[in-house]
């Protein structure tokens, strides 16, 4: 019976890519095996898992290659979605690359703090892969499937130091507020589902237009509010200052990178895919938040003295300048340059504060402190570290010609193309922000250059190996992007959707 009815159906098997899928795959199977290595070679493996991960990444970004060289356009599964264009090989690559930088930043450090490997690096690769798959998702499910799959696993490594009550903390208070967030968009999603029949975000965004309703209202407030708590924007930042300094140095480093990368990457494509057609509800939403972000996330961070604090800080008012031309999306013919801007400024900052907490990895090696006083005198014992160090403050400051300026000339830019008083009046918030930023990336730059060493203390910083590499490639990255901003302006150009996004 059961035979004759399956001979009788419609039904044909799903045609799948795997060209297209092949970036997920090889990171699928790379996490097989290291979990595989772990589990039968145990102690004879430690030495070896860092390096499988590490190639595991670097070939996931063969096909990433390979697909980008192909001409055959943009590649849709699953009717429409999961797609494969310009905008999602470029962060898959952002984030194979962070990655791979945050290998070289855990090695040493995980090593020589005598904590479990293995699983260390099946959460890293789950949660890389989870980034992957947010930047093809184009489905109401996908992405809040990938967004959990991506910040599971980080709420674990946030309290990887089993030992350490402030690591415990910082895994509890990331896990509490991160499911609240969950919750609280997953409710939007619903909502947004039951008055668009649709998962799929092109038929939701052709269902949200006109005039809204109540629920419709509700429902993209409720998405922006749950996409807040991710790139932790004020007020729903309460989380990142304390997750981030009881978290792992490199998992930190990981957190305010790739982490916030992808919140931002889903939040532009629910944006732009699913509710163009509320850009009255969300730009207010988001203008608010960009300039309560910038401001707050600045003058909080003047306080700190601990310089993990002080960078958690400097993240969140980061992240209200990736918000800023997000305010001024819908405006006009802006969203191409908005789109644009934004995928410019991850690039630069991803490379930019891998660097920074590299450099703090190096010096805590000898210090033992997180104190932003632990860094007097730097230049007179590791001049190296100094230099590179100043390198990045500047570049985070928005300084010329390091990669920093051309992500916030980039962000002003898309905001002044706007041309609206709203445009003009955020523009001017972010330009007095980007003013008080200085003081306390040149409060560090005048620890390195003018203070004493702590106690006097000036025997050389032995750095291992891998920092070195994470350093140079973060260097030259940083250097390369600000000298020759048009590298970084030509990735943020290719970042277009051609299902919709940035059109």
């Amino acid at each position: 019976m059961l035979s004759s009815l399956l001979a009788a159906a419609p039904w044909t098997a799903p045609v799948v890519d795997y060209h297209g899928l092949a970036p997920e795959i090889v990171v699928a199977l790379g996490l097989c095996v290291v979990l595989l290595v772990d589990l039968f070679l145990a102690e004879r493996s430690k030495w070896l898992l860092a390096s499988l991960t590490g190639f595991t990444l670097l070939g996931a970004f063969i096909p990433i290659l390979t697909l980008a060289l192909d001409d055959a356009g943009v590649r849709s599964l699953f009717d429409g979605r999961y797609v494969i264009d310009d905008f999602s090989l470029i962060l898959k690559g952002l984030f194979l690359l962070a990655g791979y930088v945050v290998v070289l930043l855990s090695t040493t450090y995980i090593e020589e703090g005598e904590y479990y490997q293995g699983e260390y690096w099946v959460l890293m690769l789950a949660s890389i892969l989870g980034m992957m798959m947010m930047t093809s998702s184009r489905d109401l499910v996908s992405v809040f499937v990938a967004l959990e799959f991506l910040s599971i696993p980080a709420y674990m490594l946030a309290a990887w130091r089993k030992r350490d009550a402030k690591s415990n903390e910082a895994g509890v208070k990331y896990f509490l507020l991160g499911v609240f967030a969950s919750a609280v968009m997953l409710y939007g999603m619903s909502l947004l589902y039951g008055v668009t029949n649709s998962t799929l975000l092109t038929d939701i965004g052709a269902s949200i237009s006109g005039e809204l309703t109540a629920v419709r209202i509700l429902a993209i407030v409720f998405i922006v509010v749950g996409f807040a708590f991710k790139v932790s924007a004020v007020p729903f930042h309460t989380w990142a200052p304390d997750t981030y300094e009881g978290a792992p140095t490199p998992v930190t480093a990981f957190l305010s990178v790739a982490s916030k990368a992808a919140g931002f990457v889903a939040l532009v494509t629910v944006l732009y895919v699913a509710v163009p057609g509320g850009s009255d509800v969300w730009q207010p939403l988001i203008w608010v938040l960009a300039v309560l972000t910038m401001t707050v996330g600045n003058v909080l961070a003047l306080r700190q003295t601990n310089i993990v604090r002080m960078l958690a800080y400097s993240s969140i008012s980061q992240g209200g300048f990736i918000l800023m031309p997000l305010a001024v999306a819908a405006e006009g013919g802006a969203g191409e340059a908005v789109l644009r801007s934004v995928v410019t400024y991850l690039i630069v900052y991803a490379a930019t504060n891998l660097g920074t907490f590299a450099v703090i990895l190096a010096v805590s090696r000898k210090t033992r402190s997180g104190e932003i006083s632990s860094f007097g005198g730097l230049f007179s014992y590791a001049p190296g570290l100094g230099v590179v160090m100043t390198i990045f403050l500047g570049s985070l400051a928005g300084i010329p010609p390091l990669g920093g300026w051309i992500g916030k000339f980039s962000a002003f830019q898309a905001v002044l193309e706007a041309g609206t008083g709203w445009a003009y009046a955020i523009a001017i918030v972010g330009a007095v922000n980007s003013v008080v930023a200085f003081g306390y990336y040149g409060n560090v730059m005048r620890e390195i250059w003018m203070r004493p060493a702590p106690d006097g203390d000036t025997t050389p910083i032995r750095t291992p190996a891998p920092l070195v590499l994470a350093l140079s490639i973060t260097t030259i990255a940083t250097l390369a992007l600000g000298v020759l901003p048009g590298v970084a302006l030509h990735f943020g150009d290719l970042a277009t959707f051609a299902s919709g996004l940035g059109g």
